[in-house]
């Protein structure tokens, strides 16, 4: 870890919902034109929670207590265990407050509610107070080693932590294969609503030549970057966000503003993502190993556990002792 301090203010934000909530439930079965099963293992998978939002939290609070402000933007929701959260990180000196959607939609409050992270996330530079760098959070991915300013910035220029990529039409084993598919009438399951795809849309709106495919890890933004694209293109941000759910011709600001500063070459890159991602809780000791791992490899900074709420309970008792175990707090 790089020790050296920046003179900057740094915040976090994480967006959050509460897929359990029953109100939360109907209103989005309200506006979506495929009613969803909440039962059913597909959408339990994508849905529900077992509090990685309070680890995201205390994750930061423990091992990274330089961010200033951690902003967690919900649709009226609150985590059960935010007054003690806000406490833990006011002992810190760091200023825990939920914003709401409708605070950062202001002006714009006719496509509320939404339930599209591209549409949401656009908005996000828009929170009142929010520090000039900040830092985005999926609410699976934690820090779990300390670090300094100097892992997300670099003398106030963000780190970009991905990989180089061509676009998917300059690809030609790709581009060849997509043309017997669509001959042969096969569709292309995936379609053009992967994040892959909103990651090409990005970048091609701020002109880079390629892009990078980013990792599953935290990414870093300036909102003046964001705040002096959209005064010259007025009319993209409300463009955006006006998909209450995701739809294919849309950016995804975070690697929107990325690509503005590799555009202007004010970004510092690395091909070493840091992370240890876990999608797979199958075998027990594969996790222990990636853990222990993780534990010796002073190098890696963030752990990823996706879709944890379906490792099985040996796994998850594991990973969750585990958990525990980092974030004690002297």
């Amino acid at each position: 870890m790089n020790k050296s301090k920046t003179n900057i203010q740094v915040d976090a934000v994480i967006t959050w919902v509460d897929g359990n909530d029953k109100n939360w439930q109907q209103k989005i079965n309200t506006y979506s034109e495929t009613k969803i099963n909440f039962s059913s293992e597909k959408h339990l998978k994508r849905y529900n929670s077992i509090g990685e939002i309070n680890i995201a939290i205390k994750a930061i609070i423990k091992f990274a207590p330089f961010f200033k402000n951690i902003f967690l933007v919900t649709d009226n929701q609150t985590p059960e265990s935010f007054d003690s959260l806000q406490l833990l990180a006011k002992n810190q000196n760091i200023n825990l407050e939920i914003v709401d959607h409708k605070v950062i939609f202001n002006g714009f409050q006719e496509y509320l509610p939404c339930f599209n992270s591209c549409s949401i996330g656009s908005m996000l530079f828009r929170i009142p107070n929010l520090s000039e760098h900040f830092v985005i959070f999926n609410d699976d991915t934690f820090i779990m080693r300390n670090v300094s300013e100097n892992e997300f910035f670099i003398h106030g220029q963000p780190i970009i932590r991905g990989e180089w990529q061509k676009f998917n039409e300059n690809k030609k084993f790709r581009t060849l294969y997509n043309k017997i598919k669509t001959f042969l009438g096969k569709p292309n399951k995936k379609g053009n609503y992967s994040f892959k795809k909103l990651q090409q849309n990005s970048a091609k709106l701020a002109n880079t030549e390629k892009y990078i495919r980013r990792f599953h890890t935290p990414v870093c933004l300036r909102k003046s970057t964001l705040h002096n694209f959209f005064k010259e293109n007025p009319t993209l941000l409300e463009e955006n966000i006006k998909h209450r759910f995701r739809n294919k011709d849309q950016f995804i600001i975070s690697s929107l503003s990325e690509h503005l500063e590799i555009k202007k070459n004010t970004f510092h890159f690395r091909k070493n993502a840091q992370l240890t991602y876990f999608r797979n809780y199958k075998q027990l000791y594969l996790t222990k190993l990636k853990l222990k791992w993780f534990e010796k490899n002073k190098n890696k900074i963030f752990i990823t556990f996706q879709s944890l709420d379906m490792a099985d309970d040996s796994s998850l008792q594991y990973i969750l002792n585990w958990i525990d175990k980092q974030l004690v707090f002297n």
